[in-house]
């Protein structure tokens, strides 16, 4: 499943694409402030960008996604002039759309970005980590540990297949309420320790090892995942 990072000021705009896109088969991360967006490019496979941000102008965003390979940039911009969308194509975006707009279309220029750099996965059986020991199946919404079916609650089947996406990868509190909540709400952050000794404790005695803690930062799946073969 692709993860859109929709960067937007607008809580309405960012609801509504947030809706659309899900309703599309994506996972959406959203969020109003530059700051944190370019903390949160690393964990998405598209960006859709205002570049009207409060705190960071947009370019400075579009930019540093054209460094990173294979990172798609679609702007969304009140910006209509021929030069800004010249200037916008020229740092590096795949491509230009400006307000109002419709979030269908939207929708369908995502798919057709993401489509020209690698298509759209398909459908895959459980994935496996640590030679075996966890698996998880994403089309199920099931995982198994030492061949035992795990009994979660759908906050914590979302934390373990968050985590799940980069192996090793720490995952702030607010990314993981931000990609199993579906929402931003910083007084939601701290209960997400609640849900991981949680999920802790039906990993079992290893639970802490499986699912690390990353001092300053958040959480982090220990296992690495097992090749395909």
């Amino acid at each position: 499943m692709p993860t859109v990072l929709v960067v937007e000021d607008e809580r309405d705009i960012r609801d509504v694409l947030r809706r659309y896109l899900e309703r599309a088969g994506f996972s959406v991360l959203t969020t109003a402030s530059g700051a944190e967006a370019l903390r949160l490019l690393d964990s998405a496979d598209l960006v859709l960008l205002d570049l009207g941000l409060p705190d960071i102008d947009g370019t400075e965003i579009l930019r540093e996604a054209h460094g990173m390979q294979n990172l798609p940039v679609i702007v969304l911009t009140a910006r209509s002039s021929t030069d800004d969308r010249i200037h916008g194509l020229e740092l590096g975006a795949d491509d230009y759309v400006t307000k109002p707009f419709s979030p269908a279309e939207v929708v369908l220029r995502v798919q057709a970005v993401l489509h020209r750099y690698s298509g759209l996965p398909g459908e895959a059986g459980p994935v496996a980590y640590g030679n075996g020991r966890l698996r998880i199946d994403e089309a199920s919404h099931k995982a198994w540990l030492d061949g035992a079916l795990l009994d979660l609650t759908p906050t914590e089947w979302g934390l373990l297949a968050a985590v799940a996406a980069a192996p090793g990868r720490a995952y702030s509190r607010y990314e993981l309420v931000n990609r199993v909540r579906g929402y931003e709400y910083a007084g939601y952050e701290r209960t997400i320790d609640s849900h991981i000794k949680n999920l802790r404790r039906k990993l079992g005695a290893s639970g802490a090892e499986v699912l690390e803690t990353v001092l300053g930062v958040g959480y982090r799946l220990a296992l690495r995942r097992d090749d395909a073969s």
